[in-house]
């Protein structure tokens, strides 16, 4: 039989795993697999986990569950390992933004059966100095939400947790003078929030990014907003951020596979979630289709640069037609 390793984190979320994970197991079983089963004891234990993976004795699949932190410390782990096998995920934590932006389902047996009989995706995998994230690298306004809310709040409430959190600290939003170098370019401004993403999907709203994100072309979004210096732009920054676009005048934006952030004071940051630490500089790499990551079949094609191509090409062909 294959063989799979299953990492899952009993704590994420509401515990929707739980009462489902013999359905699971079956699952997995039925697709003619021999499952290793980890429940993760404490923080970092999936990325130790994963690292003992390796060699001949390894496995055919790894599949986690849990929220966006187990996932970014299982593919931490394996990119750390040099470990090459496909990754299934089972989403079951609060937000799960990454799953959101890869349509794989929100149903626990439904992602089960994704994670064993759907197809290997080539996604991009971020570096961030000498540590590893999934789908955003964040500073500034409101990114310790995640990691410093309890998770029993998170349990209880859910999304609504973090915007309760979150509240708490809106009228002490700091301010960062950062310089950002990227692709021949420099930026020197200062900046309540700055974000480097792979996602369609942040903070659980789908769209803040923009429609033509894809997932394998060697780069990342970037969007870095300014601070407000008067109630004016303020009010113009909270009109951009609902109607979900880009203020120029208020914001920078841009792809890129390599970014360089430096500042005089370290600035805490947060990966996909989770504290990354405080840092002076940064430098951010993308790295390019690092991770095979199973998805459905039938939306493999839309996350594909090849998607955002066709969108070009039927937006020019409108464009003409008119």
């Amino acid at each position: 039989m294959k063989k799979m390793l299953f990492i899952y984190n009993a704590n994420a979320g509401t515990g929707v795993l739980k009462p489902k994970l013999a359905d699971v197991l079956d699952i997995f079983t039925k697709s003619g697999y021999a499952v290793t089963v980890y429940p993760t004891q404490k923080y970092h234990d999936a990325v130790e986990k994963i690292q003992k993976c390796k060699g001949p004795a390894g496995f055919d699949l790894i599949v986690c569950s849990g929220g966006d932190g187990t996932l970014d410390e299982v593919v931490t782990g394996m990119q750390m390992a040099g470990i090459k096998k496909p990754l299934g995920y089972i989403p079951a934590g609060t937000t799960n933004d990454f799953a959101s932006s890869l349509s794989i389902p929100k149903d626990i047996l439904e992602a089960a059966d994704t994670a064993v009989n759907g197809v290997p995706f080539p996604c991009d995998v971020g570096s961030f100095n000498d540590d590893n994230f999934i789908y955003i690298a964040a500073f500034g306004l409101f990114t310790d939400v995640s990691y410093e809310t309890k998770q029993s709040m998170k349990n209880i409430l859910g999304h609504l947790a973090y915007v309760l959190e979150g509240a708490k600290r809106i009228f002490n939003i700091p301010s960062y003078k950062i310089r950002v170098t990227h692709d021949g370019e420099e930026i020197e401004d200062e900046f309540i929030y700055g974000m480097v993403t792979n996602s369609r999907s942040v903070g659980g709203f789908s769209g803040i990014i923009g429609t033509d994100v894809v997932f394998d072309d060697g780069e990342f979004e970037v969007t870095l907003i300014k601070t407000p210096k008067n109630p004016i732009e303020l009010n113009e920054l909270l009109g951009a951020i609902v109607m979900k676009q880009i203020n120029p005048e208020r914001m920078y934006s841009f792809r890129s596979g390599a970014v360089r952030f430096e500042s005089l004071e370290a600035i805490p940051w947060t990966l996909d979630g989770e504290f990354g630490g405080a840092h002076e500089e940064v430098i951010v790499r993308n790295n390019k289709q690092a991770l095979q990551i199973m998805v459905r079949q039938e939306v493999a094609a839309g996350l594909s640069v090849a998607s955002r191509t066709k969108q070009t090409e039927d937006g020019e062909k409108a464009e003409e037609e008119k």
